[in-house]
């Protein structure tokens, strides 16, 4: 399936049906009178997060949505018929912005969340409405109210508990397949992942969690350089960090600060995240030259730095345990906050 996180579509609610003008004519009913019914709603359209999903795709082929309309009323006082719903699914994580990008209408974070895009308009009165003392035939009815109408822009920000950056061929996506059941691309040359990858990690029974590769970052990255800042924003929905860096190149520290920038330029408190720093490709590495740029980055950073290699699978296990820590502690202060709000916690 490709992957596709932004799309434009175009959404219309059913018209409301007309109301309907009519008398009853009756055997042994004097004076008969009016018995025109009321116009059926229009369909609404909804959007709504779903499971399995992680893609937009299904929006590159169909972009327009349309609800059915109501339908007229009738005689002997009967009500037209609704229009039905349209819902648009999609994955947990999507943005909903109105046509020109700047204003945010929706935000669906959780399995089941929906929203309503365009509402279906009501049904219009039949002449029954309008009876009265004074007015005991009326030849008055409504017509439905209209449509809604509308262009949205979807973007779609994945939700991962973990989340892979480095520069281009640090070994994000080589991580990735060892430890999730993920088939990313993999080639010796930059830029091999044009699109995020998801996997998860299982390490046991109750210890998963969603790993996310995101493509590699150059500088200017949130400029628009290279692949650009618009994967920069899946970065949001990570809950923690895995920083890979190639040690294989002679700057190691250099890269660490070029990726660390663009996500500082980016803003939205992406460098505030929990960050794993781990130095990759070990196996190409002598054990002094490992040792050499670990503590150098350890010194630039302020932080213990982890080794691991990809291809030889050394050092992989120890970084997903310190990843799953990071996930547990994070599941735990949101489970935290959720009592706090509700009052309530579990004894």
């Amino acid at each position: 399936m490709k992957f596709l996180d932004q799309a434009k579509v175009y959404v219309r609610s059913g018209n409301g049906g007309s109301g309907c003008v009519s008398f009853r004519r009756e055997a042994y009913v004097e004076y008969g009178g009016p018995d025109g019914g009321d116009g059926g709603k229009g369909g609404d359209v909804w959007i709504e997060a779903v499971e399995g999903l992680n893609t937009l795709i299904d929006f590159r082929y169909q972009q327009h949505f349309k609800a059915q309309s109501g339908t007229p009323g009738m005689g002997k006082n009967r009500t037209g018929a609704g229009g039905e719903d349209v819902t648009l699914e999609v994955p947990v994580g999507t943005q909903i912005l109105d046509e020109d990008r700047e204003e945010l209408l929706a935000d669906l974070t959780e399995i089941g969340q929906r929203v309503m895009l365009a509402r279906g308009g009501d049904g219009g009165h039949g002449n029954a409405r309008f009876k009265s003392s004074t007015n005991q035939a009326p030849r008055k009815s409504t017509p439905g109210w209209p449509y809604e109408e509308r262009w949205v822009w979807l973007r779609l920000k994945l939700i991962a508990d973990i989340g892979l950056v480095g520069l281009p061929n640090a070994g994000k996506s080589t991580f990735l397949s060892v430890t999730t059941r993920a088939h990313p691309k993999i080639a010796a040359y930059p830029f091999t992942t044009l699109h995020p990858n998801l996997g998860v990690v299982d390490l046991g029974p109750g210890a998963r969690f969603v790993l996310a590769d995101i493509p590699g970052l150059i500088e200017g990255a949130h400029e628009g350089a290279g692949i650009g800042d618009r994967f920069l924003g899946h970065i949001e929905r990570c809950a923690s960090l895995i920083h890979l860096i190639d040690g294989t190149q002679e700057d190691v520290v250099g890269a660490y600060e070029t990726v660390r920038h663009e996500l500082e330029a980016y803003g939205a408190d992406l460098e505030g995240k929990d960050e794993i720093i781990a130095l990759n490709k070990t196996d190409s590495m002598s054990d002094e030259d490992v040792a050499e740029k670990q503590a150098a980055l350890e010194v630039a950073t302020g932080k213990s730095v982890m080794t691991l290699s990809g291809v030889s699978g050394q050092g992989v296990k120890p970084l997903c345990a310190r990843a799953w820590d990071l996930v547990v502690a994070r599941r735990k202060a949101e489970a935290a906050a959720k009592a706090d709000d509700s009052g309530w916690a579990p004894e």
